[in-house]
């Protein structure tokens, strides 16, 4: 069961009202990337045969973003609620016989070794449907996890459907699911609308699967903040600052001194050196690699720049599309921006 093809659905259809913006929700930027980069990103080392993402607000928008990722699209009309967005993938799953992994675009936090361990305990417990969970202080506005006296997953109830017991609990729904293909596309034909929202949810599978007395499982996931969704600007903020911390805690085990970690943005693409020191308040970024033993001082910008090993850069300084030499320093406050060497001095 372990080597059960899988494909991947990306929801990335709504609009995302709370963020009050204009822009479709999984185009807001976190850490140098919008955040529906980062969901395909996690996605992509599991190896899928296929990564359908549903569009549907500002569609063309959103998949030319996309551009340079090897996915396919399926269009979501109009916005009808989860079951909905996964049933306008059908036309492109019809044939396949496998695992579906169903994720939104705007988890940006959602870690490859958990989507990969969530996929081998699905398979492990040969499981028609497997819910992730996790548990929150503060579980208002998600659907929360309704489970029997032996711990056995029995529904999820939506917020505004949540009687006051229901609304109690902590657990909630993460809205990752892996779903077995014979199953997901004829019971999403059995959801209906008949709730608070007038939507067709897909969190009402898990009922539909447990009365046909298929195996329905949920995997725990420890850590709340990766896998809940980007709903405001307060909470992008939050995500960028976990991102940034992912980023330095490992430049900093491979052998990067970073001065203040909390105040540095240091891109996931631009490659660093060992033994370099950088200052507070610097931000790398673009197509920029740093050398080995390289300084770079505090409030210094730097985008698509290569630094050779031992360069040193001063406070205050702004480089753009250069190349510094090995070896070579620049004074503080040092302005470069075009296609310029700086060769040692």
């Amino acid at each position: 069961m372990k080597n059960d093809p899988i494909k991947a659905i990306v929801l990335a259809a709504g609009k995302g009202t709370r963020m009050k913006s204009d822009r479709a929700k999984v185009l807001h930027e976190v850490f140098f990337a919008p955040m529906l980069h980062h969901v395909v990103n996690a996605v992509i080392p599991l190896d899928l045969l296929e990564t359908v993402v549903v569009t549907g607000h500002q569609a063309e928008v959103v998949e030319k973003s996309l551009a340079g990722f090897t996915v396919t699209f399926a269009r979501q009309e109009q916005q009808l609620g989860t079951a909905d967005a996964v049933a306008a993938a059908e036309a492109g799953l019809a044939d396949f016989k496998g695992t579906v992994l169903i994720l939104c675009g705007d988890t940006p936090l959602v870690r490859t070794e958990t989507l990969r361990s969530m996929l081998d305990a699905h398979h492990a417990a040969r499981a028609t449907l497997t819910v992730m969970t996790t548990r929150m202080t503060d579980p208002a506005n998600y659907g929360r996890i309704v489970t029997d006296e032996q711990g056995d997953l029995l529904r999820i109830v939506e917020e505004k459907d949540a009687s006051v017991t229901e609304k109690s609990i902590n657990e909630i729904n993460a809205g990752i699911y892996c779903v077995d293909s014979a199953f997901l596309f004829k019971g999403l034909r059995n959801i209906g609308s008949d709730n608070r929202q007038g939507e067709f949810y897909l969190t009402d599978l898990i009922e539909i699967a447990r009365s046909e007395g298929l195996a329905v499982n949920r995997h725990f996931c420890e850590e709340s903040l990766e896998v809940l969704g980007i709903n405001s600007r307060v909470e992008l903020a939050a995500a960028h600052g976990l991102l940034q911390k992912r980023r330095n805690q490992h430049l900093m085990m491979a052998g990067v001194t970073i001065i203040g970690p909390d105040s540095v943005d240091i891109a996931p693409e631009v490659g660093v050196g060992p033994d370099c020191e950088i200052g507070r308040n610097v931000v790398i970024s673009g197509h920029s690699v740093i050398g080995r033993d390289c300084r770079i001082g505090s409030n210094t910008v730097i985008r698509n720049c290569r630094l050779g090993n031992g360069a040193v850069v001063g406070a205050l300084c702004y480089l753009e599309n250069c190349a510094v030499d090995k070896g070579a320093s620049l004074d503080s406050a040092t302005i470069i921006s075009g296609d310029r060497q700086v060769f040692k001095r």
